[in-house]
């Protein structure tokens, strides 16, 4: 009698149970697989050229040790999906699961369908990155985090992410519980951070440093015997009386052994006092105003159009996006030709007019402006940028001590030939507001506090022409099924005969 195992049913079913059996360890080899990339991220092995899923050691060793959680919400565009971004944000969040006293949360929100929980956060815009830990917050866009180019027919192009050098530098900002403090300078009439008026107040340039994680105050030098400590910024918005020999001296101190940081923005007709500190950094301000014959230079209003801008960090968001400085009253800022080149001192002008600009010395008299050859401000034979009126100059010194392979950066100083260009009115203004948060990321050393050097973006393009594009879609939807259906047809044909 045949065993009840030699039947044709048993075979069946025990070639079934088999192909469940190999269904069941497939999935379950997977499932295992995704746990163990899940639960345990320190088992993942980088295997691309320049490690572009993998954070720093310098970043881990931060990361390991953040004293508190951090929540980051991103608006991003549905048009522009911007993967190097959430592999990056999965990285961070992998990176501090260890860490449940540090650990990071991602959010990704649509400003427009889930109003409700992006109006209390601020957020009216797409493509922001929003950081926010206990009381802290600090905000910055998604095109900060690329280094971007133009093609050949002027379009931008991003050529290098930046985004762990830039998020890892805001993390620990928002993280520290401490803010770092931003001191406006008063008591010479100047414009006033608490004040609302369009023209005259700052108000709106409070707000945005705040989203920023800064603390913003006053500070009157008349009263004071010195600069607070752990100040990070001193600001100086259109002063209207001179300071005194006494005030400079504090500036100069805090700027030289307390490598200081100072922002002055200085309205043309006014006396300011400070001609012998700006000399010390390789500065002139010029008594003049600058006028411009050229109609692509001056806006319907009167405003000076300024887009000439040499490379620096400052000015890099300008350059890549071709955006201008819109300016009222405008005096002309240079480097002192006749400067010490020794002692660690890099002065450079920013922002430039046009070719056809000049300084008009004579603007009390006269109603007309006029240029008058040896008289009026001419750009100087063999200075940067080449036959242009320099409007804004960053001066830094980095001192190298003996015996020792690496510098010391001291103060930094940029200073504005303009006194409104970041008042209520003006600061909307994209490059106004642009350059102005650049530059206080810049001497607050936000921008280069980290060595994590850029990523470069690989792009892969298929080309296809209509017709060829319509094939590879009936191809997709109806060929390799087709194939499929075929092949199982033909198997269960041979074993049914």
């Amino acid at each position: 009698m045949p065993s009840p195992l030699q039947s044709f049913r048993a075979v069946r079913w025990l070639r079934t149970l088999n192909l469940v059996l190999q269904a069941f360890l497939v999935l379950t080899l997977f499932g295992g697989l995704n746990y163990l990339a899940r639960n345990h991220p320190e088992w993942r092995k980088d295997l691309t050229n320049d490690r572009r899923f993998s954070l720093s050691p310098e970043t881990l060793s931060y990361l390991k040790n953040l004293p508190r959680p951090v929540r980051i919400v991103v608006t991003l565009n549905a048009d522009t999906p911007n993967p190097e971004l959430r592999g990056l944000l999965q990285e961070y969040r992998l990176a501090t699961e260890a860490n449940p006293n540090g650990a990071i949360k991602i959010d990704y929100l649509d400003i427009y369908q889930n109003r409700r929980e992006a109006e209390p956060l601020g957020l009216d815009q797409p493509d922001v990155i929003l950081l926010l830990a206990g009381d802290q917050r600090t905000a910055l866009a998604v095109d900060d985090l690329y280094r971007i180019t133009r093609d050949k027919e002027g379009k931008p192009v991003r050529t290098a992410f930046l985004g762990e050098k830039e998020l890892t530098a805001r993390l620990l900002d928002v993280s520290s519980p401490e803010r770092k403090k931003i001191y406006f300078l008063a008591g010479h009439g100047e414009l006033r951070p608490e004040d609302t008026d369009a023209n005259r107040g700052l108000s709106l340039v409070r707000e945005q440093l705040r989203i920023r994680n800064f603390d913003v105050e006053s500070l009157d030098l008349t009263v004071a015997r010195q600069v607070p400590e752990k100040t990070a910024l001193l600001i100086a918005v259109a002063p209207q009386a001179p300071f005194s020999a006494k005030e400079q001296e504090l500036l100069r101190h805090y700027l030289s052994n307390s490598a200081g940081r100072l922002l002055l923005f200085l309205a043309p007709g006014t006396k300011h006092g400070l001609e012998e500190l700006l000399l010390d950094w390789g500065t002139l301000v010029d008594d003049d105003v600058i006028y411009d014959t050229g109609a692509e230079n001056i806006t319907e209003d009167g405003e000076l159009i300024i887009g000439a801008f040499q490379p620096h960090p400052i000015t890099q968001t300008l350059l890549n996006f071709g955006v201008a400085l819109r300016l009222g009253a405008t005096r002309s800022v240079r480097p002192d030709p006749g400067r010490s080149l020794g002692g660690g001192l890099t002065t450079l002008t920013l922002a430039a007019s046009s070719k056809t600009a000049w300084g008009e010395r004579s603007y009390r008299d006269r109603v007309i402006p006029r240029y008058d050859p040896g008289v009026d401000i001419r750009p100087l034979p063999g200075m940067e940028p080449k036959d242009r009126l320099g409007v804004v100059t960053a001066a830094e010194r980095v001192a190298v001590r003996e015996g020792l392979n690496f510098s010391v950066r001291g103060g930094r100083l940029v200073v504005f030939g303009s006194g409104d260009l970041i008042a209520n009115a003006r600061i909307a203004n994209v490059g106004n507001q642009s350059v102005f948060l650049n530059a206080v990321n810049w001497t607050v050393d936000r921008d280069t506090q980290l060595n994590i050097p850029a990523r470069p973006i690989e792009r892969f393009q298929l080309s296809l022409s209509a017709g060829e594009l319509a094939k590879l879609r009936y191809a997709l939807l109806f060929a390799l099924p087709g194939l499929a259906a075929l092949l199982g047809l033909a198997v269960y044909w041979t074993r049914r005969h």
